[in-house]
């Protein structure tokens, strides 16, 4: 995996970006990849280095709502069978490119992760940067009862999203702990939900997030 000072890009500032991002579907942000959006950094973020480095990660994987997929690339190079979708099709071709560049193996899919159902598939650990806060209520609820599909007994939810502690109004909606509580209160069981980082090219200081992990019971 390549080192930070080689993956960083420059810096976005938060005046660049667009204010209407909350909330949006999915498959809204095929056009930010014409570009590079603040969100892809290149590389995976810290808090689930952190959280593969310590063996949480098991079983097939997918990183939902993935970009351009640092984080199926991420447990592919740990031996893990990845797999990870996106509604962006421009964002899946860079995960593509970048699996063939690095010489993993990980499976790459346009597809709605409001229907994870039709994956007929089940994962060990899903991993979501990013996703969860820009659905809204509505949708909120369908990825939940999607998730609850493909995630078996005992398999586990891990999910960076921004919090409410986070100033400002830019970006996407902000979360609270409740809300993820209130959102995973029937047939899960919220292990933790602790302070994280979110970086982004916007800057170093990064975004305040909450790193939540939720096992299916």
């Amino acid at each position: 995996m390549r080192t930070h000072e080689q993956n960083e890009p420059p810096a976005t500032h938060a005046a660049e970006l667009p204010r209407a991002m909350r909330p949006r579907r999915p498959e809204a942000f095929d056009a930010s990849y014409a570009g590079t959006p603040p969100w892809d950094i290149g590389r995976p973020q810290p808090a689930f280095l952190a959280l593969t480095q310590a063996g949480a990660l098991r079983g097939r994987v997918l990183d939902v709502g993935c970009g351009t997929g640092e984080h199926a690339l991420m447990a592919a190079s740990m031996g893990l069978e990845a797999t990870g979708i996106d509604s962006a099709p421009a964002a899946i071709a860079l995960a593509e490119a970048k699996a063939r560049d690095r010489g993993l193996t990980a499976h790459f899919l346009v597809h709605d992760a409001l229907q994870l159902a039709s994956l007929d598939q089940q994962f060990d650990t899903v991993l979501d940067c990013g996703l969860f806060h820009v659905l809204d209520d509505a949708d909120r609820r369908s990825f939940v009862e999607n998730l609850r599909a493909v995630i078996p007994s005992g398999g586990r939810y891990f999910m960076l999203c921004f919090s409410d502690r986070q100033p400002g109004d830019f970006g996407p909606r902000r979360i609270t702990r409740d809300e993820i509580r209130a959102s995973f209160d029937k047939g899960w069981q919220v292990g933790s939900i602790k302070p994280a980082k979110l970086d982004t090219r916007m800057g170093p200081e990064g975004i305040l997030a909450w790193l939540a992990r939720i096992t299916r019971t």
